[in-house]
């Protein structure tokens, strides 16, 4: 019963929602690829599998159509990073959040376009969208990695008073560490999968199967509700 809650919890904000939705369609697309290749036999399922998949990413698509604003508002309050001490972080959440406001609308293009309410090439602003997310993906790698060095700096460095870090301070940074890391992977899994979706003759454009999307997709999206849940229990231990 604490799971189903936990699950409905989560499926009563936009972005628990939304985690759940990828996820599952992610699965979708992992198993539905595997039966398509290992078992020809079940190529029906498998087809029908990976057409649950694209409904899923499609759903997700619309959704993401009313997420402008939000961005807008999180990059306006962000600005320059002033409150930043390093640089490099400063500059690659930056760029990053501007590369993120113009995925939006340009992913709005190409829906339009497929939608036939716009009468552009699709195909372009669909080359153009995923180039972003993978522009914000590098900058997501570059400023999580980052901060992983200075963490680990900061764990190596011992206080002005004593040898050591606090206890409770040092198990905080870990988790930060660990935290940082596991976005390095799942950016990395989905870096892997934007390469895949851009233009054909740009490094691996075009050539993983079905289920290598699907999996990398999963692993991405398996660590990015597990990055949620931890998030959502430490809020909840440093309650009164």
């Amino acid at each position: 019963m604490a799971a189903l809650s936990e699950v409905a919890a989560a499926l009563e904000s936009y972005r628990g929602r939304d985690r759940l939705i990828r996820t599952l369609g992610y699965c979708c697309q992992l198993l539905g690829g595997v039966l398509l290749e290992c078992r020809p036999a079940e190529s029906r399922a498998g087809t029908r599998l990976l057409a649950a998949s694209a409904q899923l990413s499609h759903c997700r698509t619309v959704l993401r159509l009313f997420d402008d604003l939000a961005m807008f508002v999180y990059t306006k309050q962000y600005g320059l990073g002033a409150e930043e001490e390093d640089a490099l972080v400063r500059w690659a959440s930056v760029l990053g959040n501007m590369a993120d406001q113009l995925y939006y609308p340009c992913e709005h293009l190409a829906w339009a376009a497929d939608a036939k309410v716009l009468h552009v090439d699709s195909a372009r602003w669909w080359a153009v969208s995923t180039a972003l997310w993978g522009v914000s993906l590098l900058l997501g790698i570059a400023r999580a990695l980052r901060m992983v060095q200075k963490l680990r700096r900061k764990l190596q460095t011992p206080t002005a008073f004593t040898s050591r870090l606090p206890r409770s301070k040092r198990r905080a940074l870990e988790a930060q560490v660990w935290s940082e890391t596991l976005t390095v992977l799942s950016n990395l899994a989905d870096l892997a999968n934007a390469v895949h979706w851009l233009p054909p003759g740009i490094l691996w454009a075009g050539r993983f199967p079905p289920w290598l999307v699907g999996l990398l997709g999963t692993i991405s999206s398996l660590l990015s509700i597990y990055q949620a849940t931890r998030a959502r229990e430490q809020v909840d231990t440093a309650s009164p």
